[in-house]
């Protein structure tokens, strides 16, 4: 039974709105430094109230970039960073579904030797092995695309793993009543384990996007073209101004932009998103 305290509710109110203060602080200062000029930063001290320029400066960013950094119009990069977000997202879950789809259903030769060489490569981030990706891209002849950005970090071991658990979870009646209609292993897949598995799908894509969507050293190393650039590289471009100082006002305002996609995936999906993370039995 809950006792109703009003000092702890109280208490826990306190801490939330002291939480959400931390995090949602730095998010206004982004948000005030976007409405304001380059010079109001001159003095060292960022103003708290929002400023009379917000339509110029995103005006600005959205049409046409900062030319002293290099960087093109907002939309382009985030577009691209959509591109490579939803490249990695859709192709790590692919690609980890029928992996983790044959090490559970099949039976051949090294089976669990297979599963643990794909889960050892979670110690083997892109950073650590960012020279020879990179041989190998260049290589192919992929710098400055689309397969460039998203194919060295398409694969996932974890969503592997998760995908991997949940199938364990799944009865074995099931799959023999499956086999007993007539069902084959595509169709076993398509119209049962999909479906079962939709809620995990979603909470795997809205981090697996996120993921995608913050990517920043490989974008970095292998765009040399504008037309290719991501919306974090571009931030980082437009922070490192070689001719002249870093215009912070056009740096927050692009920050904010950058903001959007990552938080209206979560918003969309966040009754499955939730589902997916707290959901332990079909």
């Amino acid at each position: 039974m809950i006792e109703n305290r009003p000092g702890l509710n109280l208490l826990a109110h306190l801490t939330l709105m002291l939480g959400v203060a931390i995090v949602a602080l730095p998010v206004w200062v982004a948000f005030v430094a976007s409405t304001h000029t380059a010079t109001d930063f001159m003095s060292g001290t960022i103003p708290l109230w929002p400023g009379p320029h917000l339509i110029e400066n995103y005006s600005q960013m959205l049409g046409a970039g900062v030319s002293t950094s290099g960087t093109p119009p907002v939309g382009t990069m985030m577009l691209n960073s959509l591109i490579m977000a939803l490249l990695i997202a859709c192709g790590k879950i692919a690609i980890s579904i029928t992996s983790a789809f044959a090490i559970v259903y099949f039976r051949f030769p090294l089976r669990n030797m297979a599963f643990w060489c794909i889960f050892i490569t979670m110690m083997l981030p892109v950073e650590v092995r960012i020279v020879p990706t990179f041989q190998v891209v260049a290589d192919l002849g992929m710098l400055n695309s689309y397969a460039g950005l998203s194919i060295p970090l398409i694969a996932s071991a974890t969503a592997t793993f998760l995908f991997r658990q949940v199938f364990l979870t799944i009865p074995d009646e099931l799959t023999e009543a499956a086999r007993i209609d007539g069902a084959g292993p595509m169709k076993f897949f398509r119209d049962i384990l999909l479906p079962l598995s939709r809620t995990n799908i979603a909470a795997l894509f809205v981090i697996l996007f996120i993921y995608g969507w913050n990517q920043y050293l490989w974008p970095l190393l292998i765009t040399t073209s504008s037309d290719y650039y991501t919306i974090v590289a571009g931030i980082k471009r437009m922070a490192d101004a070689v001719d002249g100082l870093p215009q912070w006002h056009l740096v927050m305002a692009t920050a904010m932009l950058a903001m959007l996609p990552p938080v209206a995936v979560v918003i969309g999906m966040q009754r499955l998103f939730v589902k997916g993370l707290v959901e332990t039995e079909k």
